[in-house]
């Protein structure tokens, strides 16, 4: 605590400061209240003392609280108002935090005034950012914040729509618009327009409870697209954190022996690696030792990220100041940490995790780590190939400083096309990739089993280990590992990215890929349905979607058993409405304008949402059969859109309906 006191005539404040990081945050809080036989008449400051008496208590304690004695008749309202104004010592253009509370408090107007502000930018939000998902009669979009649409308590989920219930398809679809804007909503409270310009990331948890202590992971991989296809002002200020904590990735790398930077699996606020060095297992009571820093693909996370938006937006200022400095250390981290195996002929990455956290080594291995995770070597030979296309991007000048700057001789910088077209991936009978070499050595799991003894086994890591057994001997997943590549690239992509590498990887070798460890995967992840939802959509998309629905339940229903109530999972949330517009919409942001192949399950009514593309404005409707595109009336120019494979230009103030 730094300072408490009274705020005239109504109020009171305190600051305090907090024990680590030292931030100082001022609260203002004013209690107006009053009494009225004839409804909700607002309080005025001159009358809030004519019905009560205030006193100041716990003033002595480090706190401070208020104390509102009314006086009230029989059949009398009595009225509470209270507003708070809030500022931390990391907000733009102010002094002192608690000064300002004070100051903000005392400009602030009543609640009926502050109500419709609030209604005013919930309604410019949602304008922008929400996904219709229809059902045969219109689902209204909130109006104001204060309410979304679809009904109560009781609704059907996915499992009743399955069964075929009477009016349970209409329902279900206004459960999925529910759930959608929750997840939407949940986005823009812990990422939103304020946050630009602020040295803030996205935590993991969002800014809901205390879980990972608002640590920044690879969730983020899901949670910026969302704001590329709307405010992509907002992905450049979360690219920028990574940007300002590059050094503190330099200095992890050095540490680890490695060249470049390697970002932390778990990042705190200053940048530095902050997993836990031991996990407890609530069911069995037990430490153990945490593996989860060796989870290096973060890295390409971050890359992924970069190249995402830039080819969304064109952003040329921030690829050349900011973007490619990060790329090109990644790169560098990659090319250092991959080792030559003579008798391969290739390049491998030895000791570390990939997505799949049941797997943090071999069984009896007295260390941690896997030797070539597949997800992580494309991933890397992928992050080598983006370097080096982001020094033709930057132009001659900026390479040449940026060489100069990172010291990069051109032997190192001829050593990553190589590295890229010789890493080495396991594979496996079939053209199944291995999801880490040694995978399908391990033991078979009885599944069924498993199942009949304990339910609900998506933790069967804990389960496993109260047994005195471990996740490590099986052939068992906790999330999406290997087929996280086809929830990045399209199919098509993969397979070039492969055929690159020297391997033969096509729809059949796919298809086979996400039946394995669709069998193997207990989704321990909130993320993992995401994925697989995403990936399935490209065998079956009717499969794809049921998924999809038992994804948007998992802080919904809270699946996990107690999870969301230390923080909603925020990839997951993003991740289902990707699902939307990436796959159901077929939306993709280039450089050379809109591509949109739609393919909506037979479920699903209407799609409608907005999307942005460098400056200009295009609503989206897709009914069955029919796919709609408007442009804005402002537009500069015309909108280059490519459907099924057609390009065509929409001027302003234009539609364009297609026939699929």
């Amino acid at each position: 605590m730094v300072g408490l006191g009274r705020v005239v005539p109504e109020g009171i404040y305190l600051i305090a400061r907090t024990t680590q990081s030292r931030f100082e945050v001022g609260e203002a809080a004013r209690t107006r209240v009053s009494t009225r036989n004839d409804g909700w008449t607002p309080a005025r400051p001159d009358e809030a003392d004519t019905t009560s008496q205030r006193r100041i208590v716990d003033e002595e304690t480090n706190r401070i609280a208020e104390e509102i004695r009314v006086r009230a008749g029989r059949g009398e309202t009595i009225r509470v108002e209270k507003t708070v104004a809030l500022f931390s010592s990391h907000d733009r253009g102010i002094g002192e935090p608690g000064r300002e509370a004070r100051l903000a408090l005392r400009a602030a107007g009543d609640f009926d005034r502050l109500l419709v502000a609030h209604r005013r930018a919930w309604a410019a939000l949602w304008r922008r950012y929400d996904v219709e998902v229809g059902a045969e009669r219109p689902v209204p979009a909130p109006a104001g914040g204060d309410r979304t649409s679809g009904g109560s308590g009781g609704e059907p989920t996915g499992a009743d729509l399955e069964r075929g219930e009477p009016g349970a398809e209409h329902d279900g679809l206004a459960r999925t618009q529910l759930i959608l804007r929750l997840h939407i909503f949940h986005l823009l409270q812990t990422v939103s327009p304020h946050t630009v310009g602020l040295d803030v990331g996205a935590p993991a948890r969002g800014l809901h409870g205390e879980a990972y202590r608002g640590h920044v992971f690879w969730d983020e991989l899901f949670v910026l697209p969302f704001y590329n296809f709307r405010q992509p002002s907002i992905t450049r200020s979360l690219l920028l954190y990574r940007y300002h904590r590059l050094d503190a990735a330099r200095e992890l790398a050095r540490e680890a022996g490695y060249a470049g930077a390697m970002y932390p699996w778990q990042s705190g606020h200053d940048g530095r690696e902050a997993t836990q060095q031991l996990h407890l297992n609530p069911l069995s009571g037990d430490w153990g030792p945490d593996w989860s820093h060796l989870q290096r693909h973060v890295n390409a996370a971050i890359v992924y990220n970069i190249w995402r938006y830039w080819r969304a937006t064109g952003d040329r200022e921030f690829l050349r100041d900011y973007g490619a400095e990060m790329v090109l250390e990644i790169a560098r981290f990659w090319a250092s940490i991959a080792s030559w195996n003579a008798e391969r002929e290739r390049y491998e990455i030895i000791g570390v995790m990939g997505p799949d956290e049941y797997h943090e080594k071999y069984p009896d291995a007295e260390t941690g780590g896997l030797r070539n995770n597949a997800y992580t070597n494309v991933m890397a030979s992928w992050c080598l190939r983006r370097a080096l296309d982001v020094l033709d991007e930057v132009g001659a000048s900026r390479r040449a400083e940026l060489v100069a700057a990172l010291e990069l001789e051109e032997e190192e910088l001829d050593r990553w096309p190589e590295v890229a077209d010789r890493m080495f991936v396991p594979f496996v009978d079939g053209g199944v990739i291995e999801q880490f070499e040694g995978y399908t050595d391990l033991e078979p799991f009885d599944w069924d089993g498993y199942r009949e003894r304990y339910g609900n086994i998506e933790r069967l890591d804990r389960i496993l280990k109260a047994e005195g057994d471990t996740p490590d001997r099986y052939q068992v997943s906790k999330q999406a590992d290997a087929t996280m590549l086809l929830y990045l690239f399209e199919p098509d992509e993969v397979e070039q990215m492969l055929a690159r590498m020297g391997y033969t990887f096509d729809r059949e070798a796919m298809a086979r890929t996400i039946d394995y460890y669709r069998g193997r995967t207990s989704h321990g992840s909130t993320l993992s349905k995401t994925v697989f939802a995403s990936v399935v959509h490209h065998l079956d998309c009717e499969e794809g979607c049921r998924l999809f629905q038992e994804a948007l339940r998992a802080d919904v229903e809270d699946v996990q058993g107690g999870t969301t109530r230390e923080g909603i999972h925020l990839g997951a949330m993003a991740g289902t409405v990707a699902i939307v517009l990436r796959r159901y919409l077929g939306v993709e942001l280039t450089p050379e304008g809109v591509v949109l192949a739609p393919e909506m399950p037979s479920r699903l009514r209407r799609i409608r949402c907005r999307v942005h593309w460098r400056g200009r404005w295009l609503d989206l409707e897709l009914e069955p059969g029919v796919l709609r595109v408007t442009t804005d009336r402002d537009l500069p120019e015309p909108v280059p859109v490519r459907i099924d494979g057609e390009w065509r230009e929409i001027g302003p103030g234009e539609t364009t309906e297609v026939a699929l």
